[in-house]
């Protein structure tokens, strides 16, 4: 599988979309401006009130303070509370998300801003810029540490809806044994009948009919004989994928019902 897909329930890679790297450069640039703007500012306003009133050291360690807060923690907040999306990723239509994903919490936007301080300000950028050539998904140092990193959100590919189960083929596809499919099998399949209409019927016809030769070799028993080759093959996506997400709901129960259980007081102990 490519690094740069997400394999779902089905058996799909999807492509993530990761954001080429000028888009990115182009929303860090407008970070780093804005970022960088606003502590001048603020640090202006401290030189000339509250910094006068303090000695060496004390006017450096809050020097510090600030420079972290506002290039650090600042950044971090935004992230988590926009769900991955600063003022540049909105500019640029880039959202910063986990390498499965989902939502980046806290941690993962403080990892990303702590080390940009050295990687992007300290820098130049240059660190950031050179590991953004060589990853496959445009990361730079921060985002490989926290597991993250940079999505399109306009202009990507808009993920499908799930294949729909033709009903007359329903009672099989639901009673058979439906092993689970290979990644490119099951990306084929599901290409091909996106493609389907778009194809010479010629080409249509050879095409379902050699998938739907290699789908059964993982179905057991075969479907009714008079099936066409592309709703058997619709047939076996929708119940194996139908079946990924049983098992998936199953799994998130057991484990909701393991962390009630470890979370519980002992028995007998009033819960509060």
């Amino acid at each position: 599988m490519d690094e740069d897909e997400i394999l779902i329930g089905e058996g799909v890679a999807l492509s993530t979309g990761a954001a080429p790297v000028p888009m990115r450069m182009l929303s860090g640039v407008i970070d780093v401006l804005v970022y960088g703007a606003a502590a001048i500012a603020v640090m202006t306003v401290v030189d000339n009130t509250v910094a006068q009133y303090l000695n060496g050291a004390a006017a450096a360690a809050l020097t510090i303070i600030m420079i972290v807060s506002l290039l650090v923690l600042v950044p971090a907040l935004v992230e988590t509370l926009s769900r991955g999306r600063s003022l540049g990723h909105l500019a640029v239509g880039v959202r910063t998300v986990r390498d499965d994903g989902g939502p980046i919490s806290f941690r993962h936007a403080f990892i990303r801003a702590f080390v940009g301080l050295i990687e992007i300000y300290v820098t130049l950028g240059m660190i950031a810029i050179t590991a953004s050539m060589l990853s496959a998904r445009g990361k730079r140092v921060g985002d490989m540490l926290a597991g993250t990193f940079a999505m399109r959100t306009r202009g990507a590919p808009k993920p499908q809806p799930p294949v729909p189960m033709p009903a007359h083929l329903a009672p099989w596809a639901t009673s058979a044994d439906i092993r689970r499919l290979p990644d490119g099998l099951a990306l084929t399949s599901r290409t091909f009948l996106m493609r389907a209409p778009q194809l010479r019927p010629d080409s249509r016809a050879r095409l379902g009919t050699d998938i739907t030769a290699r789908v059964l070799e993982y179905v057991s028993p075969p479907p009714p004989a008079d099936a066409h080759p592309e709703y058997v093959i619709a047939a076996v996506l929708a119940a194996r994928g139908s079946r990924e997400y049983a098992i998936e709901m199953r799994r998130q129960e057991r484990r909701a019902s393991e962390d009630a259980r470890v979370t519980a007081l002992p028995y007998g102990l009033p819960d509060a």
